[in-house]
C-alpha cells in the first residue's frame, strides 16, 4: 500500500471505529485507488476467515491428564537431580577418602602418592577448563532458548 495515512485507517474502518468524516475520506480515497481496494479486499477476506475459527476447548479429563503429567514429570525431575547429586558426593567423598589413605599409608612408594596427586591436579585443571569453556558457550549459544 503506498498511501501510509489511509493504511493506519484501514483497520478502523473494517471494524466500525471511524468516525463519519474518518471514514467517508476513506471511502473516497478507497473509491480512487486501486492498490488500496485491492489490499482492503484481501483483508477483508481474511477477516472473514479469522471470523470463523472457533477456539475448542479440551474436556475437563485431558486438563487433568495434562496437568497431572506435569507434576509427574517435575517430580521425577526433581529425584533424578536429587539422586544425581547424592551420587556424585558420595564418589567424591569415597575418592578422597581412598586417596588420604593411599597418601597417608607409609608403605606406598612416594612417586606413587606424586603420580595420584598429579593425576588429580590435572583432572581438576581439565573440569574446571571444561567448565569455564561451556559456561562461555552457554553465554554466546544463539540456540539456547531453542525447545528441541
Amino acid at each position: 500500500m503506498t498511501c501510509p495515512k489511509y493504511k493506519a485507517l484501514m483497520m478502523g474502518y473494517m471494524d466500525g471505529e471511524l468516525d463519519e468524516e474518518q471514514k467517508k475520506d476513506f471511502q473516497d480515497h478507497i473509491a480512487s485507488c486501486t492498490d488500496c481496494t485491492a489490499e482492503l479486499e484481501e483483508f477483508k477476506n481474511l477477516k472473514q476467515m479469522t471470523d470463523q475459527v472457533t477456539l475448542t476447548e479440551p474436556e475437563d479429563k485431558i486438563w487433568e491428564q495434562y496437568w497431572s503429567n506435569i507434576y509427574n514429570r517435575v517430580e521425577r525431575s526433581i529425584g533424578w537431580i536429587l539422586l544425581s547429586i547424592a551420587g556424585i558426593f558420595l564418589l567424591i567423598y569415597s575418592g578422597f577418602k581412598l586417596i588420604e589413605e593411599i597418601i597417608n599409608d607409609p608403605t606406598v612408594d612416594i612417586i606413587l602418592k606424586v603420580t595420584l596427586l598429579a593425576l588429580i591436579a590435572g583432572l581438576s585443571v581439565m573440569f574446571v577448563s571444561a567448565l569455564r569453556e561451556r559456561l562461555f558457550i552457554r553465554k554466546k549459544d544463539r540456540y539456547k532458548d531453542v525447545r528441541r
